[in-house]
């Protein structure tokens, strides 16, 4: 009989096999006092959006260490948000009908678990569901402020029938927006003027609704581009954003944040080389960064993200431009030369968008950016996803 000695605990970040998810927690944390700050002075509850991180422990430094708000876009998110102590949450994305049953089991829990509707199909489904089982089923009516996906104009002729129908069932909870369109929005001008569009496309509809009659306890509003930029939100009563925790490259590109503000990035190790190419290969393809590409459309592609050293530093004009499975492709650009980097040589890829790459992974090695580490940062903590992978 032969046993297996146990692993040794990882102690840096050249420990773990690769390619693994790192989050350096005093950029977390400096990201999520930033926009904290910037609510509390536009006199706004800010619930955060947990569909980037997933994770409790992210979570935990949302509200001073405490349950507060937050966004989901999963109902799994809901229930694992609600295992872990959350009792406020938003499901912000159009309820099936067939999903319900799981909604009304979270309300019997204690759990105020709201869903967001665009239709009067869907609407009375939620009415029905909530008379049938006596427990109202709070619901918002997604407004469209920008053409860009679902919801309701805030003319609709339906809008006020789709309030009434809830209202009558006590379920009319509010209306909320998405300007899915700021992700376009390069510059700082541009982003200001969808955050006006955000903020006037709900307080409108909002304000037809209680002409006839109707309340509208909550108005919420938000994106990570325009709860940055917004100035005034009379009339709103929540601000949601997710990205901002981590932020990414298309974040940067933008200019909502600074390359120095990106958490989130992935370790990954030298496999080979092909000079004749003039390419670096790692072990880090689109199984660990996701397929995202959503610096294509900016001014600056970033490829797949931009390489940096195990400390956090860039490499100059190092930038992963390709991807298969589990292979990254690395190349230098804009006159940079390539860099002599041995095989088994350990690097950290910023990605593209940090939603799709932290959806990689199972969980997160925390490092803090502000240690002195030598070459190989020191992991702090390992930080569990809760669901959704």
């Amino acid at each position: 009989m032969t046993t297996t000695a146990p692993t040794a605990p990882a102690r840096t970040l050249a420990d773990p096999d690769t390619p693994f998810a790192v989050v350096d927690a005093h950029r977390v944390r400096r990201n999520v006092e930033r926009l904290a700050r910037h609510a509390d002075r536009l006199g706004v509850t800010l619930r955060p959006h947990v569909k980037t991180a997933k994770s409790l422990d992210v979570a935990a430094l949302l509200h001073d260490g405490a349950p507060g708000p937050v966004t989901v876009s999963t109902l799994a998110e809901a229930e694992a948000f609600a295992d872990g102590g959350h009792d406020d949450i938003t499901y912000a994305v159009g309820v099936d009908p067939h999903k319900l049953p799981r909604v009304i089991a979270l309300l019997r829990r204690g759990v105020t678990l709201r869903v967001l509707l665009d239709s009067a199909a869907q609407a009375t489904a939620v009415a029905e569901a909530a008379r049938e089982a006596g427990v109202a089923v709070p619901a918002q009516i997604e407004i469209d402020c920008d053409g860009h996906r679902g919801g309701l104009r805030p003319d609709a002729p339906e809008l006020v029938d789709v309030g009434r129908v809830l209202h009558e069932a006590g379920c009319l909870d509010g209306v909320l927006t998405h300007a899915g369109e700021s992700y376009f929005a390069h510059t700082a001008e541009e982003r200001r003027r969808a955050a006006e569009g955000e903020r006037d496309a709900a307080v409108a509809a909002a304000g037809r609704l209680r002409a006839a009659g109707l309340p509208v306890p909550v108005v919420s509003v938000g994106s990570t581009p325009t709860a940055h930029a917004a100035e005034d939100l009379t009339g709103v009563t929540e601000l949601r954003a997710g990205n901002y925790v981590f932020f990414d490259l298309v974040m940067a590109g933008l200019g909502v944040c600074d390359l120095d503000d990106l958490a989130l990035s992935v370790v990954v190790t030298v496999i080979g080389h092909r000079p004749e190419y003039g390419r670096i290969i790692t072990d880090g393809g689109w199984m660990a960064m996701s397929r995202d590409r959503g610096t294509s459309a900016q001014s600056q592609d970033q490829g797949y993200g931009l390489v940096a050293h195990l400390d956090g530093r860039l490499v100059p004009g190092l930038v992963m431009t390709a991807a298969s499975q589990e292979h990254g492709t690395l190349i230098a650009r804009d006159g940079a030369r390539l860099p002599d980097l041995p095989i088994g040589t350990r690097l950290r890829v910023l990605p593209n968008h940090a939603c799709a790459t932290a959806a990689q992974h199972h969980g997160y090695h925390v490092v803090d950016g502000t240690a002195l580490d030598p070459s190989a940062p020191a992991i702090q903590a390992v930080w569990n996803r809760v669901a959704g992978w």
